[in-house]
């Protein structure tokens, strides 16, 4: 065994002294792309709009004796560790460990309307800006040191649940879950629902619901989706609605269409809309997508409205 493969399976070392990998592969990736956004919008880092990702991805897997896979992902991004993750994988579904960078089963699921680049909601981030902010998503907790259980497709159903371990007096343990169905007899359809139960500080919970359906026929795919958020704090309580549709040219282009509604309960303010076109180009190793979105009072804030764009050109080899 190389010495670089050691440094990888050495991490694994200390949670699974109980295992024995038999084998491992190492391996280390990354990707070219250029992405052009709005850069009037609060980044003081992005310059003249132009930027290219800088991170690599370094891989290691393999099997144990008793045929459970085992799995270890590093990402450096900027010179400096990024998303991270263990996974352990067999009959039973998979167990994942997510140092940094994971989704909760809730937030992977907070918006499944089609779409052919980004949601409706994305893109648009005015942080730094004197006003603005970034869009309201009911989009579940979750955080950095994540257990995430994904369960194996039994006739079309997919349970996966999300758990952290908080230990304060603010904060409690954390946990989600979600349900994916796609019922055999019906191909093309897939129905969702995701519920979460957060204290994100003392004396103030969180419960958030959401359900999603989504229809794929022929070149179109269509999806609906709505959300719950009930706040103990007064005055906080959220609820929203998304729809989106896609549509596939041909083999290569992509162009969708998405609109997401979010009505908080502050009084005097309007309902948060969101609007988006976009799509995506590939040919070859190469694939070109984008997208131009707009949001009008964001935040639940009044007049508080702002429009944005993102186009990016990557290269797979």
């Amino acid at each position: 065994m190389n010495n670089l493969r050691k440094i990888g399976l050495s991490a694994l070392a200390g949670s699974l002294a109980t295992f024995s990998v038999n084998a491992a592969d190492m391996s280390v990736s990354g990707s070219a792309g250029l992405t052009f956004d709005d850069s009037n919008r609060g980044f003081g880092d992005r310059g003249n709009g132009f930027y290219m990702g800088d991170s690599l991805k370094f891989n290691a897997s393999g099997e144990t004796d008793n045929g459970i896979g085992v799995s270890l992902y590093y990402e450096i991004d900027d010179g400096a560790l990024d998303d991270h993750n263990m996974k352990l994988t067999g009959d039973f579904g998979t167990l994942t460990f997510d140092g940094h960078g994971g989704s909760s089963a809730f937030a992977a699921v907070d918006d499944k309307t089609p779409n052919a680049y980004e949601e409706a909601w994305d893109i648009i981030d005015t942080n730094g800006a004197t006003t603005g902010g970034t869009p309201l998503v009911i989009n579940g907790g979750g955080t950095d040191d994540m257990f995430i259980y994904t369960s194996p497709s039994v006739s079309g159903v997919t349970v996966t649940a999300a758990y952290v371990n908080h230990v304060s007096d603010a904060a409690e343990s954390y946990m989600d879950f979600a349900v994916a169905v796609s019922p055999e007899m019906i191909e093309g359809l897939t129905l969702g629902f995701a519920s979460s139960d957060n204290t994100v500080a003392l004396n103030r919970d969180q419960e958030e619901t959401t359900m999603y359906a989504t229809y794929a026929a022929g070149g179109f795919t269509v999806g609906v989706q709505s959300s719950d958020m009930d706040d103990t704090t007064a005055n906080s309580d959220q609820e929203s609605i998304a729809y989106g549709i896609t549509y596939a040219v041909n083999d290569d282009l992509s162009i969708g269409y998405s609109y997401h509604e979010l009505e908080t309960e502050t009084a005097g303010d309007g309902d948060q809309k969101s609007t988006g076109v976009s799509f995506s180009y590939t040919q070859g190793g190469i694939t070109l997508g984008g997208a131009m979105n707009e949001v009008d009072n964001m935040g639940g804030t009044g007049s508080n409205d702002f429009e944005g764009y993102e186009f990016g050109l990557s290269f797979a080899f």
